[in-house]
């Protein structure tokens, strides 16, 4: 029913008497109208689809905001194909496959409208012709699309509010490029804006996004968007979303109080910040994924963490670059894992970090200059094999451990400082390598630099002062140091390295001790790699329950040698299928203790052995998740008492559902350990495998006899690992296989007479305690690229033979033999 009637008023001298005068109805009223008219329409309801085919004036009685109200029963409420005015209505829409609002064609301009609808969109632009200029309009439509932009359309939006949506609160979306300024998105079921598809972008200035129940900000496919001086915050989901080819900028926003990520990137997608802040995030502040992604951060900050995960997460060969940034009061700063993956750090601050500042893991990079790193528990913590990178002119204040590196990772460190840590300045542990160059240590509770189990580290022009335990202890046959100095008093000290160098003008305060002599160093806590979730983590949760335990067997069985490990597995894994069958069969079924002791040199496959053994058991059912937990004595172990405890039932808890994996675990238990923690890590962990014994399975790793010895030191230990399985060095032959392994992998051959070649270099190379088994083949297969590819270079136009086959001439050299005594 129509109420009220319309007044056209002419907008020019022809046709006065068929144009001006009042109409009973606006489609009546549009039919008679040309450019230029006014149509004023009195208040009231009208149940009319309404078209704007001219470049009239549409609206309300002055002063009557609101109380025109165009209210079809079905299809577009008000469309508009023309440059029209359109000011002061109330706009309704009931059709689910429609919008409420349409602009199809031209510039029109709609000012202060009202848009309250259960339509498929509250206001729709349709169409490379459409660029309407929207100013302070209201939407809310909790059916559907708060705004859509689409199939290129545009426009621009002053001031204008979606207050609810059922869907996406704007979507841009079909080569759509809309700008919005000043406006506001809020309470919509899913992303607050979201833009997809190749072509389509978007600006925004000024806005503000927040109490959205998906993502705050959500760029795909290829699409573009651009955000200055806005605001993310109260979502249920990640804050901001980039996936795809997506690319985004912000510049000076502030996103803040998100649950989950706060900004999230995947799939090549590339942001870039500028003055951005990212505070009070529960799980990362930037979470980095894949090849090809990349993050470029300057004068942003990063800090309030209300979660127990790393600010910056780089992963699955992802790059992140921060120049002039701070991160702080975080639980870690700089979590970066995975072959390929980077960051890049430069006049950067990194403080109040309660555990890790920089984590560099499984073949990672990381590259810091000028940074600083304060108040945190480890300064930077270089993890594994393959883990490397620079540290240039940075200083490191307040931690308890300056720099950590352990098991063969190989970073480079070049006039870095040291002030004042409560334990180690460098900490140097089981195969970890490293350069120092020119480094210091200042007023350490413990030593200056402390690198034990023989590792291979250099050490030149590095300086030590006001060390409470000493400048310097390296184990026996360990690190290269020259021209390396301490304030300390004593005699001068020349003793032989392993790589047949000396001290070269070290000073008194360096002292070479047998590993037997060496107190096992406390270094400071920096936590576990961080365990990605099920759905994030192919072998974590549901995806690792996702294979049998045939296919997770046979990727057992491809491994090299091991052979007699393989068959204790098997024969653990048929104990425990036959026992869930008998069970299934009302029968009794034997029990099995799954928890294992591994006990075998480095590099021998222990922690690969431990990852599938806890999918196996996932796969029977057995476990819930299957993932794995690897920790070391650092993990576990805390500076004052009663913190031991809590660090062990944090890891424990880490584990729930999968395997905890301790590395070294004899470190626990040292020989002259007096009132070491350790033994309450042990204590602890005896009660927790009582208490949660179907919750976690516990897999204790490290050296044959140091293990034997581990098993003493409680009553319980041995009663709680029943089974041991001896992991043996690998033969020159198999040594050789895992270098074709490698080859293959990386598209590389072995040309004549090279097979034997390594066969032979694997035979003659000395099996120290050093020996790094697997890892040492793997590091055979890098060097051989390496002289392959200083080689090939000279070459002007290599072929593909050239390219790939790998010689007896791109071997490297035998390490010598120490020299006598």
């Amino acid at each position: 029913m129509v109420q009220g009637t319309v007044q056209v008023t002419h907008g020019g001298s022809s046709r006065w008497r068929r144009r001006s005068g009042e109409y009973p109805t606006l489609t009546a009223a549009l039919a008679a109208a040309g450019d230029g008219d006014v149509l004023t329409v009195a208040p009231g309801t009208y149940r009319e689809n309404l078209v704007l085919h001219h470049a009239v004036t549409l609206r309300g009685p002055e002063g009557g905001l609101g109380s025109v109200r165009i209210a079809p029963l079905d299809g577009v409420a008000l469309t508009v194909r023309a440059s029209a005015v359109v000011q002061d209505l109330y706009l309704e829409g009931q059709d689910r496959a429609a919008p409420a609002l349409l602009v199809e064609d031209g510039c029109p301009e709609l000012t202060d409208l009202r848009v309250s609808t259960h339509s498929a969109a509250g206001i729709e632009v349709r169409g490379p012709g459409a660029r309407p200029v929207v100013r302070r309009c209201t939407v809310e439509n909790p059916a559907g699309v708060g705004i859509a932009v689409l199939d290129g359309g545009g426009g621009v939006f002053e001031e204008c509010e979606v207050v609810a949506a059922g869907q996406t609160g704007v979507s841009v979306r079909g080569g759509g490029r809309p700008r919005l300024e000043r406006c506001r998105i809020h309470h919509a079921t899913g992303a607050g804006i979201g833009v997809t598809g190749e072509g389509s972008g978007l600006e925004a200035l000024g806005c503000e996004v927040y109490e959205v129940k998906g993502a705050g900000v959500q760029i795909a496919a290829r699409a573009t968007a651009r955000l200055t001086d806005c605001a993310v915050h109260r979502t249920s989901a990640d804050g901001v979303t980039l996936d795809t080819d997506a690319v985004l900028t912000l510049a000076g926003c502030d996103i803040h109080d998100i649950p989950e990520n706060a900004v999230d990137l995947r799939s090549r997608s590339v942001l870039t910040l500028s003055r951005t802040t990212v505070r009070r995030f529960g799980r990362n502040g930037l979470s980095v994924w894949d090849p090809g992604t990349r993050v470029d951060a300057e004068s942003c900050e990063i800090h309030d963490s209300t979660g127990d995960y790393p600010a910056v997460w780089i992963s699955d060969g992802a790059t992140v670059a921060l120049d002039s940034c701070r991160v702080h009061d975080v639980p870690d700063a700089l979590f970066v894992l995975d072959r390929g993956s980077r960051v890049d750090v430069v006049d950067s601050d990194l403080s109040q970090v309660r555990n890790t500042a920089v984590s560099v893991s499984d073949g990672a990079t990381a590259q810091l200059d000028d940074c600083r790193i304060r108040e945190a528990a480890t300064g930077a913590w270089f993890r594994d094999h393959g883990s490397g990178g620079t540290l240039a002119n940075c200083t490191i204040d307040a931690v308890q451990t300056g720099v950590i590196v352990t098991k063969g990772a190989d970073p480079t460190l070049e006039r870095c400082t040291v002030t004042s840590p409560a334990e180690a300045g460098y900490y140097v542990s089981a195969g970890g390598r490293g350069t120092f160059t020119a480094c210091r240590v200042t007023g350490s509770s413990g030593f200056g630099f402390h690198v034990i189990d023989g590792c291979r580290t250099t050490l030149s022009r590095c300086h030590t002062e006001r060390c409470a335990r000493g400048g310097y202890e390296f184990a026996e046959d360990g690190p290269l140091a020259e021209e390396c100095t301490s304030d300390e008093s004593g005699p001068r000290l020349a003793a032989q390295s392993a790589s047949g160098g000396g001290f070269a003008g070290a000073q008194a305060g360096i002292r070479t001790v047998t590993a037997a002599q060496s107190a096992v160093p406390q270094p400071a806590r920096a936590s576990a790699t961080v365990p990605r979730p099920a759905s994030e983590r192919p072998q974590d949760g549901a995806a690792a329950a996702a294979r049998g335990s045939g296919e997770v067997l046979g990727q057992l069985d491809a491994l090299v040698g091991l052979d007699s490990v393989k068959r204790e597995v098997r024969a653990l894994t048929d104990m425990i299928e036959v026992g869930r069958r008998r069970q299934q069969a009302g029968l009794k079924a034997a029990s099995v203790r799954r928890h294992l002791v591994f006990t075998g040199s480095p590099g021998t496959g222990k922690t690969t052995v431990a990852r599938l053994y806890g999918e196996i058991l996932a796969s029977l059912g057995v476990l819930e998740r299957g993932h794995l937990v690897e920790v070391s004595r650092v993990d576990l172990v805390g500076e004052h008492i009663g913190s031991t405890a809590i660090r062990t039932q944090e890891a424990f808890e880490r584990a729930r559902g999968g395997v905890l994996f301790i590395d070294e675990a004899y470190a626990l238990a040292p020989e002259d350990s007096g009132r070491d923690f350790g033994r309450e890590a042990i204590d602890t962990l005896v009660k927790l495998m009582e208490d949660h014994r179907d919750a976690v399975v516990v897999i204790v790793a490290g050296y044959t006899a140091e293990m034997d010895r581990f098993l003493t030191v409680n009553p319980g230990v041995a009663s709680r690992f029943s089974r041991t399985i001896t992991f043996g060095d690998y033969g020159p032959g198999e040594l050789l296989r895992i270098v074709e392994q490698q080859a293959e992998e990386h598209e590389y051959r072995l040309g004549e007479g090279t097979s034997e070649a390594l066969l032979t270099y694997f035979t003659e190379l000395p099996k120290g305690p050093a020996f790094g088994n697997g890892r040492t083949a793997r590091q055979t297969f890098e060097s051989m690229v390496e002289r392959h590819a200083g080689r090939v270079a000279q070459l002007s136009e290599p072929s593909t033979d050239e390219l790939t086959l790998l010689f007896p001439a791109d071997l490297p050299t035998l390490p010598a033999l120490p020299a006598p005594c």
